[in-house]
Formats: structure tokens, C-alpha cells, sequence
């Protein structure tokens, strides 16, 4: 075993083994319980099966080098082949009035959220798969069949799990500029009704209009090229790259092409939906040193989704690309030929902060 393996295996024995344990327990108290069939009625078109996942081993599934580049002001002290977000030129900071403390300004990418991005109500893949339903389904999802070879949509619930890997290891030191807090189920589709009615999203998301138009859409394979080649452009955030458009903020996938893509448009237009209703935050660039900041119109270059269910992905370049990459990269096609495929994606997330 190596050192660095060692560590890990310490840092999880001491913090995460606990809580896993306890998490199991539930699952097992869950599944003896009685609960609803795994199995959608039969007669409803693409509608999938049995719910299917993983637990997410922290340590083997997790791709630790999507963790840098580790930057101090603007100079990497850690580089990667990976695209960074910009850094605040200055290394040093300050933060607080009216008596400011001065500090190093620090830059890294921060594992914090888990993703369930599945077809099945309740059906909670980064839990071992297990479906966990509280006696009713709501919107079954779908991946129709083409007709044409053109594909007829597809419909995604997403579960959202606080997951704030590397307070858990403490693997950085300063745990200050990380977010502190347990493992927790945070939000579930299933009970929003905006997630399910594309007109009752155009409440949080009105613009919708301005960018329902050729010209608009158009302008995102520049978005396309540019997150596949290094990041998105945040001018452009109606666009999600290669995957198709940010609206309407809900899993109706009618660019539906294939399990991956479409799994991956439905959890960036989720993100989007977060920081339109002040859920999450801003967390780089210059206004993040001293704290997070509200961003309505989410920065897509703030985050990173890695694979995780139902196989992860743990090194490459292409390990956790950023919103809107192509999935046709080598090693992308992480899916396996099944209609209603379950996903799992790790959400890194850009910081930087004022280390006082």
C-alpha cells in the first residue's frame, strides 16, 4: 500500500467509517421495511426498472487529482493538466473590518456534493442503489425510444447530498476555508414541482424567452468548444456547452442523445437551479476570499462533475471535466447499454479563500 493510500485509509477509518456504518444500518432497516415495488408498472413507454448504484468508496472512487491545481494569489504551487478557473493575482488578503486580518489567498477545488442523477423515483443510486419511497411515485421518468433517429427526450429526477469530502479526511489543514458539516440528504426532485412542469419553472427562470431562439442557441458551440478545450464561457449561461441548453431549469430533456449527455444536462440545469433560488452560492475569484456570495446566474466554471455511478472515473484528463464538455472523449462513455441507467456524479467545486 502505498503512503498516500495509507493516509487515506486512516483519515476514513477515523471519520467517514463511522457515519457509513450508521448509513448502512438505515438502509438495511429500510429495505426490510415495507416499501414500493423497484419495478414501474408495465405499459409506460422507456420507463426504466430497478434501481441500481453503489456506495461511493472515498478513497478508490474518488479521483484525488481533480483537486488541483492548488494555487497561491495567482501563481499554481501544485499545477495540473487540468483547466483552472482565474485566481486573485495578489497571495495575500484581508478579510474582516473594521479591523481587517491579513491572510494568504488560496485556491483549490473542493469536493462537496454528491449527485444522484436517475430516471426512478426514490431511487437513490450513491446509497447502494436502494429505493427509499415514502408510498407514492411522482413523475416517472423515461428515455423514449428514437424515432427517425431522432430521439423523443428524456425525463431526470436528481438527489442532492451534502458531501464535504475533505473536512471529513482533513486533509487540508486549515479547515477555516472548508465547508464543515455532515453527510446529508439535502434535496430531492421528487416533492419540487418546478422540477416537474416546464411552465411552472418559468417562475424562477423568466428569461427563458429572450434565449428560445436560433440565434441564441447558435452561439453555443462556442460554449461547446470552449468547455471541452479548457472552460465554459460564463458570458454564455444559457448554454451548457456540448450537452444542449440551460432551460428550462428541470430534468425535461428533450436533447436527449444518450445516458451520459443527458444525465449531465440535467444535473448542470440542477446546479442552475440552486443558485437561482439562493441555495448555493459563489464560492471563486476575488469575491470568495473572504466568504461566499450570492450568484443568481451561476458561473458554470465553478464546478466539475466526476462520474462516480455506475462506474467511476478516477483518473485521465478527462476524469471531471467541466459543465458542458464533450462527452464523446476517450473514456467518456461511462454507461452501460440499459435503458433507464442510474448515475452518480461527484460535484467538485471551485474555492478560493483568505487563509488567515
Amino acid at each position: 500500500m502505498s503512503f498516500l493510500a495509507k493516509i487515506f485509509a486512516a483519515a476514513f477509518a477515523r471519520r467517514w467509517l463511522p457515519a457509513t456504518l450508521l448509513l448502512a444500518s438505515v438502509m438495511a432497516m429500510s429495505a426490510s421495511a415495507p416499501t414500493a415495488s423497484a419495478q414501474i408498472k408495465p405499459g409506460i413507454e422507456g420507463t426504466p426498472g430497478k434501481c441500481t448504484g453503489k456506495f461511493v468508496n472515498p478513497v478508490t472512487d474518488v479521483c484525488w487529482s481533480c483537486l488541483f491545481p492548488l494555487s497561491v494569489g495567482g501563481l499554481k504551487i501544485m499545477p495540473s493538466n487540468r483547466p483552472d478557473t482565474e485566481n486573485p493575482d495578489l497571495p495575500i488578503c484581508a478579510c474582516g473590518s473594521p479591523l481587517p486580518r491579513i491572510g494568504v489567498a488560496m485556491g483549490f477545488w473542493e469536493p462537496v456534493r454528491l449527485a444522484d442523477v436517475t430516471m426512478k423515483p426514490w431511487c437513490f443510486a450513491s446509497l447502494g442503489g436502494k429505493k427509499i419511497s415514502p408510498g407514492f411515485n411522482i413523475g416517472h421518468g423515461r428515455a423514449a425510444d428514437s424515432v427517425d433517429g431522432h430521439d423523443r427526450g428524456a425525463k431526470w429526477h436528481v438527489h442532492w447530498y451534502v458531501y464535504p469530502l475533505l473536512y471529513w479526511m482533513e486533509l487540508l489543514t486549515d479547515v477555516a476555508c472548508l465547508e464543515q458539516a455532515s453527510f446529508d440528504i439535502a434535496y430531492v426532485t421528487e416533492i419540487d414541482p418546478l422540477w416537474q412542469d416546464d411552465a411552472l419553472t418559468a417562475l424562477i427562470n423568466p428569461e427563458v424567452a429572450l434565449f428560445a431562439n436560433p440565434i441564441a442557441q447558435t452561439a453555443c458551440s462556442a460554449d461547446c468548444g470552449a468547455a471541452t478545450l479548457k472552460l465554459p464561457l460564463d458570458p454564455l449561461f444559457w448554454c451548457a456547452g456540448c450537452l444542449g441548453s440551460m432551460y428550462p431549469m428541470n430534468g425535461n430533456i428533450s436533447e436527449h442523445i444518450g445516458h451520459v449527455q443527458s444525465s449531465r444536462l440535467a444535473l448542470s440545469r440542477f446546479a442552475f437551479k440552486l443558485h437561482r433560488q439562493g441555495i448555493a452560492w459563489g464560492t471563486m475569484g476575488k469575491k470568495g476570499l473572504c466568504g461566499k456570495y450570492i450568484m443568481p446566474i451561476m458561473r458554470k466554471q465553478q464546478y466539475r462533475f466526476q462520474a462516480t455511478v455506475p462506474s467511476p472515473m478516477v483518473k485521465g484528463r478527462w476524469a471531471c471535466p467541466p459543465i458542458g464538455a464533450s462527452d464523446m472523449k476517450p473514456g467518456s462513455g461511462n454507461t452501460y447499454p440499459a435503458v433507464g441507467e442510474d448515475m452518480g456524479y461527484l460535484v467538485w467545486r471551485k474555492r478560493n479563500c483568505c487563509v488567515l
